[in-house]
């Protein structure tokens, strides 16, 4: 993969960063994006740069009574250190339990929370960037997992709020830093804009200031190194975390630590290297899936990522869109105009689905009081479900 310089030399600094016993030599930590950071993904990432890989999302609940496909899924492959795991939980108990399983068990070492997702289907519930709204809720999850947890970093990724007239983040964060989490991640964004519009960098400023005993990562629109360098100088956060601007870019985490560590060389694929990146990828979602066929049909909702800016043509999108096997990708791969060149901006920037403003859907009354009641303590339960991150 060929690598080019950039016109302005970044600053460098702090390029290390401690989450509890834990030390990043890059600032970089990985977001966990439902169906994408698998084991896969996570590997060929680690493959262009140093950081943080953090997995899926991981229901507690289905943690706890080990169902094969989570079981599956927290499994990391032998390259893979340090391990990272994300859970999602709505009840103190069930979340206490599935972290007490994989510290005793030793599948991880690093635990996140999340607290950001946006999906209807959990918010309507009051999980994910709703539930801080709770601040009894919020304060007996965090302590429980912090408790469980023992020497293992527990973290927690959050959002700003439901909207911007509930937003929560910094009760939140003074809530998580008192209870001893290691560290606080905040996407810039609440609830109501999913990933819309451009991500509120003076908010992770503000948290920056609220917290002074553990780091604070930023969490949004870090497209590029020198989006990275931009956020930690303009908030102070001590960290990023990067989510859809990797989707078809894995090499984005060799930009990343080249800028952290001053220097001015970057990836400028060609499409060549692009096509044995995607390669690459198919191969390594087979041997996760132990099956070619579902890895290559996996592989297909990544097509339009890689291949954003190149000159591949609506016709073998389609077509990479319908592979079955590898063969058949090495067939395609080889029909592509593969000495095409880098295409600068064009294959740079914003990518993934941002969606729209939207009123979050809440359960009735959610917003009334900042404790649970009884029949929402009830309701609850149904929010732990197979979700996306945040």
């Amino acid at each position: 993969m060929t690598t080019s310089t950039i016109s302005e030399r970044p600053i460098a600094g702090r390029t290390a960063l401690r989450i509890g016993p834990l030390q990043l030599d890059t600032p970089v930590v990985l977001a966990p994006m439902a169906g994408i950071t698998n084991t896969a993904f996570r590997r060929l990432c680690r493959e262009f740069g140093a950081g943080l890989y953090v997995s899926e999302m991981i229901t507690s609940r289905a943690l706890v009574e080990r169902t094969p496909e989570t079981m599956r899924l927290i499994t990391h492959h032998e390259s893979e250190t340090p391990r990272s795991i994300q859970l999602y939980g709505v009840d103190p108990a069930t979340v206490r339990e599935a972290v007490t399983m994989l510290v005793a068990e030793d599948r991880a070492d690093h635990i996140d929370l999340n607290f950001g997702c946006p999906v209807p289907k959990v918010t309507r519930k009051g999980g994910g960037a709703a539930l801080p709204w709770k601040l009894d809720l919020f304060r007996a999850i965090v302590e429980n997992a912090v408790e469980a947890a023992g020497d293992v970093p527990l973290t927690i990724k959050m959002r700003k709020g439901i909207d911007p007239d509930h937003l929560t983040y910094l009760e939140a964060g003074r809530i998580a830093e008192g209870a001893g989490v290691s560290s606080i991640a905040l996407h810039a964004r609440t609830a109501s804009e999913f990933y819309s519009g451009q991500a509120d960098w003076d908010a992770i400023a503000t948290l920056k200031g609220t917290i002074s005993s553990v780091p604070v990562l930023g969490n949004g629109d870090i497209w590029s190194g020198e989006d990275a360098i931009a956020m930690m100088e303009q908030t102070g956060c001590d960290g990023v975390v990067v989510g859809r601007g990797c989707l078809g870019r894995p090499w984005l985490f060799g930009d990343l630590a080249a800028a952290f560590a001053g220097s001015e060389e970057r990836h400028r694929p060609s499409l060549a290297d692009v096509a044995a990146t995607f390669r690459r990828h198919a191969e390594l979602l087979a041997e996760f899936f132990g099956s070619e066929e579902r890895g290559c049909r996996d592989i297909r909702k990544h097509v339009a990522w890689y291949f954003k800016g190149y000159p591949v043509g609506g016709d073998l999108r389609t077509r990479f869109a319908l592979v079955e096997s590898l063969a058949q990708l090495d067939d395609l791969i080889a029909s592509l105009p593969l000495d095409a060149p880098y295409p600068g901006a064009d294959a740079e920037g914003p990518r993934g689905r941002a969606g729209t403003p939207k009123r979050p859907v809440l359960p009735e009354n959610w917003l009334s009081s900042r404790t649970l009641d009884v029949r929402e303590a009830t309701n609850l339960t149904e929010a732990e479900l197979d979700t996306s991150g945040g």
